[in-house]
């Protein structure tokens, strides 16, 4: 999430009340989660076994709860909580707006494009031409959407991401301020639920289809013309390339790539980054034709033990 205008790190230590260590006008743009973050961007880090990742980061500034050595060319802003305080920016910077109208005054919507009876277009959206919003459909702050694409009853699109600190009185949310992003000529079924990155874009690619009851993470990237079956689910910070075939009730583990041209084969559960042009099944899977030679082996043990006996 990049801010609307550069911000010195003195500013950024005042909105937070906290301690700062490098100089008062050493240059922030943006916030941003690891995985994503660029050059100007804060990041943050709050138990040890991840110090040296935040610091050697992309990231310029690294707001962490202990003093540590800085890296040449970045800078600390020095936090009792740096996960309440990567909140406290977030609300800052991205504010939630409430909803006055059922299609927001600052949506764009483009030109041809139908919006169905009680659908909810939010602040800030933008949908492309010749796009079919169905009834129902809930289109949250900030979304884009391309052209051609067509959304079907009961989809939400920009929910919160599933992310959660563990604290003694209970879960403290991590807020989040990304977007989803639409590209053209994409199709989303009924009931689908597509969640904002935490401070990037949630992605879903041209040509790509999604079938009803699918549950995409927060900053996900799904790629061009892959298909996806129902009652997929895929956890946050998933890369899924390009021309990618998911069939019903996969499971992905968070922050794994899927490469170009897999087929996932139904049920599977994805918990480790897949081979390009590659056939998986099986929970945990496994390459489908190792996975039936198993099988075939397993199916000899009887007699192997009969044997024996």
């Amino acid at each position: 999430m990049k801010f609307p205008q550069k911000h010195s790190l003195q500013q950024i230590a005042t909105i937070l009340d906290c301690e700062f260590v490098g100089a008062e006008d050493f240059p922030v743009t943006g916030m941003n989660e690891i995985h994503v973050v660029t050059p100007g961007d804060i990041v943050f880090v709050d138990h040890p076994k991840y110090y040296d990742k935040a610091l050697n980061s992309a990231a310029t500034v690294v707001l962490i709860n202990k003093k540590v050595e800085v890296p040449e060319g970045k800078a600390l802003l020095i936090s009792d909580d740096p996960f309440r305080d990567f909140n406290k920016l977030t609300r800052y910077f991205k504010p939630f707006g409430k909803a006055h109208k059922s299609i927001a005054d600052s949506a764009k919507i483009g030109e041809g494009s139908i919006i169905q009876p009680n659908a909810f277009v939010g602040n800030n959206v933008v949908i492309g031409k010749n796009c079919l919003i169905h009834a129902n459909v809930s289109i949250y702050d900030n979304t884009i959407i391309g052209d051609n694409v067509t959304i079907h009853s009961g989809t939400v699109l920009g929910g919160d991401a599933f992310y959660y600190k563990n604290r003694p009185e209970g879960f403290d949310k991590l807020l989040s301020g990304g977007r989803v992003v639409i590209e053209n000529n994409v199709d989303i079924g009924a009931n689908c639920t597509i969640d904002k990155g935490v401070t990037g874009d949630t992605t879903i690619k041209e040509g790509t289809k999604l079938d009803n009851l699918i549950q995409v993470g927060h900053d996900t990237v799904i790629g061009k013309k892959c298909l996806i079956a129902s009652q997929v689910g895929i956890a946050g910070a998933v890369v899924i390339e390009d021309e990618v075939t998911i069939w019903g009730q996969v499971g992905f583990r968070s922050g794994i790539t899927v490469k170009k041209g897999g087929v996932m084969m139904g049920q599977a559960g994805i918990t480790k980054s897949t081979k390009e042009n590659t056939i998986y099944t099986g929970n945990p899977a496994m390459e489908a034709r190792a996975k039936l030679k198993e099988l075939a082996l397993l199916r000899q043990l009887p007699k192997l033990l009969q044997k024996l006996k």
